[in-house]
């Protein structure tokens, strides 16, 4: 097969993805008052309501509907005050009732976007960029007028399929380089149409580029429960013995977005994932967590001729769980569809699974429609209706957003946009840098320390320690305390990695480990220079000899003082003195 790169030269991918989240953080099931938890003995948390049996009744979790409508907030979307529940139906082993409570045309979250930022080696995969801006311009009418669509072939299976009226799409008679009577991309045309054409090609926008991507709906749902099964390859069906049912997780609160086809590389889809694992986050949710499977994401993808309006055919990946397997995945998929289509066959609408171990996809079953599952409204659940007085509660709810928080850290203390973003998109390390620069009286000088601090001694700590950050035996104070005994010069940056491990393993405070342990510098000016004329004094050989050009013997000098004053002097400050004595 060709490569990735060689083949979306010719061919424009269009993926949409179907996102399911896990409300991790409530205490018990979406329709009755079973808890749920991962990891707890099998089929231990069940009741008659979720497990379906005759004469049981459903009753709404009101913090779940609180849940699903501060992630529609969160992500710009919509919040449709007349709503209910439908059945879909399904015959599996994992869901005891034969169907599943979801929702039906018009979910509780319609119509909203998510912006992605996409810069370095993720923006080379997408090099024709019509519908996106340069990083720092505005959307113009041009940008949003080109920006590619939202179609049916592309949405997810979810009861809104045949609803999906919106279709906006790019005039073939309008895109450069495009040939109708060959159907296929003339490169050279698209390069060429670049220099007039905002946001087409990878050389207008060397530093990266923004993308808006549409959010179809967000729905609530119940989740299936697990299939166990034994003596298969990786955990698969497929050579299995036989297989175990786990309810537990049936019946728990699950919400799923669903985005608009408007992603054009598994780059995209890898970064979009994570943007939106981020807002879940800080919005407290979820723990977003693909290991245990409260993060699930199926893709559909679907090639289509450069220049060409027509959708192809998708198939769908599914329970992609982790981000490397998303973007493997869709990459794979892409290149297995080019070649079939290269070679004149035909794309099969199906079900296709990954397989990390040999890096392919293989087909699973034929892609079933919305009529497959006959949806119908769930008798045992009355419609909702949403108050305005409901919606607004929960907006004061809202906590800052990642792009919110990484703006205020890059207007405010001057980050690097990476490390805003770093910081912004993880609670608890946004949390703890708010809570180390509440303390600091000149925000911009300490920022950048306590910010490269946290995210490299202390994250690497904590992923070691396998624990949370809120767990750790050093608090804010202290980190804000041996950072500005580094910025004084009372310790050196070498020496502020062995306080930081010493208070990772003691919980000492900084200061007191650095009297302990004698850490303190000399940065007493006279000392040094008492310290430098003794060392000058004992070595006129060497003094000749770098006044005479070998200038390299100044690191000699700055370890003689060092030895001199038995490791305390200020290495910087010695290196000053000494180049202004050694230059008389």
């Amino acid at each position: 097969m060709k490569q990735l790169n060689e083949v979306l030269r010719d061919w424009e991918a269009v993926i949409g993805l179907e996102v399911h989240t896990e409300l991790t953080t409530l205490n018990t099931k979406m329709f009755c008052s079973c808890t749920f938890a991962f990891g707890e003995e099998a089929n231990s948390e069940v009741c008659p309501i979720c497990l379906g049996l005759p004469g049981s009744l459903p009753s709404p979790n009101r913090a779940a509907i609180e849940s699903i409508v501060m992630a529609g907030l969160a992500t710009g979307c919509e919040i449709m005050p007349d709503t209910m529940f439908y059945r879909k139906h399904y015959f599996y082993p994992d869901m005891t009732k034969n169907y599943q409570v979801t929702q039906g045309p018009i979910a509780f979250c319609m119509n909203g976007v998510i912006e992605l930022e996409v810069t370095g080696k993720a923006a080379e995969e997408r090099e024709y960029r019509q519908g996106t801006v340069a990083i720092g311009d505005e959307y113009s009418a041009v940008a949003n007028d080109a920006a590619a669509t939202s179609d049916s072939t592309v949405a997810s299976d979810s009861a809104t399929t045949n609803d999906s009226a919106a279709v906006k799409q790019v005039s073939a008679a309008s895109a450069p380089g495009f040939s109708p009577a060959s159907g296929t991309a003339n490169t050279a045309a698209l390069d060429a149409a670049a220099a007039s054409t905002p946001g087409i090609s990878l050389a207008s926008f060397a530093g990266g580029y923004r993308t808006r991507i549409g959010i179809t709906r967000i729905h609530m749902e119940e989740d299936a429960g697990k299939l166990v099964h034994i003596g298969g390859t990786d955990g698969r069906i497929s050579g299995a013995a036989y297989s175990l049912v786990d309810y537990n997780r049936c019946g728990s609160p699950l919400i799923e977005l669903v985005t608009e086809p408007d992603l054009r590389s598994p780059e995209e889809a890898r970064l979009f994932l994570q943007k939106l694992r981020q807002i879940y986050l800080t919005l407290g949710i979820s723990n977003v967590s693909m290991e245990e499977g409260s993060l699930r994401c199926d893709g559909n993808i679907s090639l289509r001729r450069r220049g060409e309006t027509a959708f192809g055919t998708k198939t769908e990946l599914k329970n992609m769980n982790s981000f490397k397997n998303l973007h493997d995945g869709l990459s794979y998929e892409i290149c297995r569809q080019a070649e079939v289509l290269e070679n004149g066959g035909t794309v099969r609408q199906e079900t296709r699974h990954w397989e990390p171990a040999t890096k392919r996809t293989i087909a699973m079953r034929n892609k079933e429609t919305a009529d497959d599952y006959r949806y119908f409204p769930d008798p045992d659940l009355a419609p909702f209706h949403l108050t305005s007085e409901f919606i607004e509660s929960v907006r004061g709810k809202l906590p800052e957003l990642p792009d919110a928080k990484k703006a205020r850290y890059v207007d405010k203390y001057a980050l690097p946009a990476s490390d805003a973003g770093n910081l912004a998109g993880d609670p608890q390390l946004a949390g703890f840098f708010d809570a180390a620069m509440a303390m600091a009286e000149d925000s911009t000088g300490l920022a950048k320390p306590i910010a490269n601090l946290l995210l490299n001694d202390i994250s690497a700590w904590v992923n070691q320690a396998a624990i949370a950050l809120i767990e750790a035996p050093f608090t804010p104070t202290g980190i804000y305390e041996l950072v500005q005994l580094n910025n004084e010069g009372t310790i050196s940056s070498k020496q502020l990695k062995e306080v930081f491990a010493e208070m990772a393993s003691s919980g000492k405070s900084p200061g007191v480990i650095v009297d302990e342990r004698g850490l303190r510098q000399v940065s007493d000016s006279a000392a040094i220079e008492a310290a430098i004329e003794a060392v000058l004094a004992a070595n006129p050989d060497k003094v000749s000899e770098y006044q005479s050009g070998k200038s390299g013997l100044l690191g000699f000098f700055v370890g003689q003082v060092m030895r001199q004053m038995q490791g305390q002097g200020n290495p910087q400050l010695i290196n000053e003195l000494l180049s202004a004595r050694l230059a008389k």
